[in-house]
């Protein structure tokens, strides 16, 4: 990354102060709600809002426009009608204005003539003025540990996963599904049409930034892909990058451009341009989510064999195995070691017992308490060289009533938690059933499930909502890692 691209960043992501142009009041407008993301999220810089018409809003003194502003000002949040932006860009050299972000929308996305000239006008009018552009057409930026966000409720606790979204709604909905999953971010950004700073710049940032240990992306489409395919690869070699490649069918690529003017390519040329990088690809945001989990949550995994328990019966099991394996994954025979442990403490089925194991058989059988065998049990797959990483299942299903059965489910996550701390092994949990957070159910076991996978979660343990999203996830951070050891 060059030293004007890592000033531009700097410019971006550390302000030291942010003009909101078209600031107001008015609750429906976006220049209300920028200035109130700012004062909720604690951005400690200075904020300066700019209306012509205002004296005062949200208890802040307003100005007339950039040049009435007492001080410099990094970067500035433009809620202006595109039909205004080139205006405001003649104002910002004066004012040492490095980056803008456009939120303005009804440009080159809508295929008119108009738009992509005014569009071709706003770049050309930055260029000669040395003013970097984010956008347009975009939400920009969710910076927590900085104070910056474009929308409400995000969470306010910085983490390590970094993404880069063409879509802002998007990204806001990664965020929100990622918190219920345990995932916080450290730098999200949308960046819209990419008329000027695109995908290739934010990539070469987040290579290069100590803060990011994991990059997101949705890409619909590039207009440069030489410059691209260096920036992915060059991310990809610094950390894991699972992405997203929008507008992969005909409908899709119709929509993409219409959302940012992005032109979508084919779909093979982007498979194989991804998988060529070791980039994971994935299909939608639950799935990367669930991805995110495993690239955030777990340790390194040496291979994919997989050493399942699931506390349920018989079919499950047979699911769980076809479910693996039928995402790549590996699922060996108990070895004799872990065979004779079960001998011991369940003589009269330890024969039928293989892997996945069915803890409703080991119940049957089993001559002590189910508690600490079941305990044991999650502990002795963790412990055997045979077994990469371990995969427990947590259902509804088993015979016994509901506060028995609650019993058996919430000393189970008590002792997933417990080994998840000894990282004796790249532990996960799939909880089939149940929600998270708040009781909604009316079916009293998933409301235990949902508590059990809050709890989970809390805890840092990797959790996933079924087996095939598990399955999945760690095939794909299995892959990656397999991937990192032969480059």
């Amino acid at each position: 990354m060059d030293r004007n691209l890592r000033e531009t960043m700097e410019a971006i992501f550390h302000p030291n102060a942010i003009a909101v142009a078209g600031a107001s009041e008015a609750p429906s407008s976006f220049g209300y709600h920028f200035i109130r993301h700012l004062l909720d999220y604690g951005y400690p810089g200075h904020i300066y809002p700019v209306n012509p018409n205002k004296e005062i809003i949200l208890g802040l003194k307003a100005y007339q426009n950039l040049g009435s502003i007492p001080d410099t000002v990094d970067y500035v949040i433009c809620c202006l009608p595109a039909s205004k932006v080139v205006d405001l860009l003649l104002e910002c050299p004066a004012k040492g204005v490095k980056v803008v972000h456009l939120l303005a929308a009804g440009l080159s996305e809508t295929g008119r003539q108009e738009g992509r000239e005014l569009e071709a006008g706003i770049l050309h009018t930055a260029k000669g003025l040395g003013v970097r552009l984010v956008g347009p057409n975009c939400l920009g930026i969710y910076y927590p540990k900085g104070g910056m966000a474009s929308t409400y409720g995000l969470p306010q606790k910085p983490g390590t996963i970094s993404a880069v979204f063409q879509s802002g709604g998007a990204s806001q909905l990664l965020v929100r599904s990622g918190e219920l999953h345990g995932l916080r971010f450290s730098k999200v950004i949308s960046y819209g049409n990419a008329l000027d700073l695109d995908e290739s710049d934010f990539l070469d940032y987040l290579a290069e930034d100590e803060e990011t240990r994991v990059v997101a992306a949705y890409f619909e489409g590039i207009k440069d892909g030489q410059r691209f395919l260096r920036a992915l690869t060059n991310a990809a070699q610094a950390k894991p990058v699972i992405a997203i490649k929008g507008g992969r069918s005909l409908a899709g690529a119709k929509a993409a451009a219409s959302h940012t003017a992005a032109i979508a390519g084919s779909e093979v040329v982007w498979r194989s341009v991804l998988k060529k990088t070791g980039v994971a690809v994935v299909h939608d945001l639950d799935e990367m989510a669930d991805t995110l989990v495993a690239f955030s949550l777990m340790p390194g995994i040496k291979g994919n064999k997989a050493g399942i328990m699931t506390i349920a019966g018989g079919g499950l099991c047979v699911m769980a195995a076809d479910i693996c394996e039928n995402a790549g994954l590996s699922v060996p025979r108990l070895p004799d070691d872990i065979k004779n442990v079960l001998k011991a403490r369940a003589p009269g089925i330890w024969d039928w017992i293989g892997n996945p194991i069915d803890a409703s058989l080991i119940v049957a059988g089993a001559s002590s308490s189910f508690f600490d065998l079941a305990k044991e049990m999650a502990s002795i797959l963790s412990k055997s060289p045979a077994f990469d990483f371990v995969l427990v299942e947590l259902t509804d299903d088993n015979p016994f009533p509901n506060e028995a059965w609650g019993e058996i489910v919430c000393a189970q996550t008590d002792a997933i938690i417990k080994l998840h701390k000894e990282n004796l092994k790249p532990l996960a949990v799939a909880v089939s059933g149940g929600t998270f957070g708040n009781h909604v159910s009316k079916y009293k076991r998933w409301d235990i499930l949902g508590a059990q996978k809050a709890k989970l979660v809390e805890a840092g343990v990797p959790t996933f909502s079924s087996m095939a999203e598990a399955a999945s996830a760690i095939r794909h951070y299995a892959d990656y890692c397999s991937f990192s050891l032969t480059r």
